[in-house]
């Protein structure tokens, strides 16, 4: 499997007020200490914004970049998201994917706006457009379906796998908590799946964050995201019907975290991440091994 790491597995967020922030030297040395040799970029400042001054640095810790997770308003007629595509992609540098995510333009993901027929026309319109930018330049531009943002249900997952041609990013976590199954996704659309971000989740805080009887954050920080078959995703069954139907992209692991404090050397968010990796390690998930400890 092609397995890579994720700064928020350490609680680093884009979202202003997230909890504590770990040093970039501490994520990195722990995510090269679990074995770990790709990674996603993290949030703005989080890295470098020069690429070669960034591969120096991830380079020095064994580990490659395979992917950035970009926020950019994509439904508001008024705004033309082409040069925040643009940008993104330069940052990013070639080989790595660019994971859009539709945001509202509020802060955070516990709440989001009900778009009309313009801003949809806007939204799917715009995905086309970036999805043919990063095409033409050789690279692989995504939509990440997530909560909180203006593609996060069933339903809106569904208009964007009919109504436009933009590749996904399958985040098992995300997914559920918006009313998809993860695993009727694999299964049924897999052809248009480019990256894919695992998760484990509780569904109990999840059904809470799908019926607004708890905000994302506050589930998130109560401990929704749960090590890799600890949760009530059927990851192995998941990866199984993603590597039969040919997928041959990351699987990036994200149990995203909120830190109160930072946490003691040798202790903290690391221990959930190898708990991850130590499932994904039982066997070969095209073999169905992992599936047997999965919910």
């Amino acid at each position: 499997m092609r397995i890579a790491g994720a700064p928020i597995s350490w609680g680093v967020c884009e979202v202003p007020g997230w909890g504590h922030q770990l040093a970039p030297d501490r994520v990195l040395a722990e995510m090269r200490d679990l074995g770990i040799t790709a990674t996603e970029l993290g949030p703005a400042g989080f890295l470098p914004a020069g690429r070669d001054e960034r591969r120096e640095l991830l380079g020095s810790y064994g580990l490659e970049l395979v992917g950035g997770f970009v926020p950019v308003v994509l439904h508001d007629p008024a705004h033309d998201p082409m040069a925040d595509a643009e940008r993104a992609l330069d940052e990013l540098g070639t080989g790595a994917t660019l994971v859009l995510a539709a945001v509202t333009g509020l802060p955070g993901y516990d709440r989001r706006p009900v778009l009309d027929t313009k801003g949809w026309s806007t939204l799917l319109t715009n995905l086309d457009a970036i999805c043919d930018l990063a095409a033409d330049r050789g690279r692989c531009a995504v939509l990440h379906p997530h909560v909180g943002t203006m593609v996060e249900r069933r339903a809106e997952v569904e208009l964007v796998l009919g109504e436009c041609g933009i590749p996904l990013c399958l985040d098992t976590g995300h997914l559920l908590v918006g009313g998809t199954d993860p695993y009727w996704l694999a299964r049924t659309a897999a052809h248009r799946i480019a990256h894919v971000h695992l998760k484990d989740v509780d569904a109990r805080l999840a059904e809470s964050v799908r019926t607004e009887k708890a905000g994302y954050t506050e589930a998130v920080g109560a401990g929704m995201y749960r090590p890799l078959g600890r949760g009530d995703i059927d990851i192995g069954g998941i990866v199984r019907s993603l590597e039969n139907a040919g997928y041959e992209g990351w699987y990036v692991m994200e149990q995203d975290a909120v830190l109160t404090a930072e946490p003691p050397p040798g202790g903290g968010p690391r221990d959930d991440v190898r708990a991850s990796l130590a499932y994904l390690a039982e066997g070969d998930p095209a073999q169905g091994h992992p599936a047997e400890g999965a919910s």
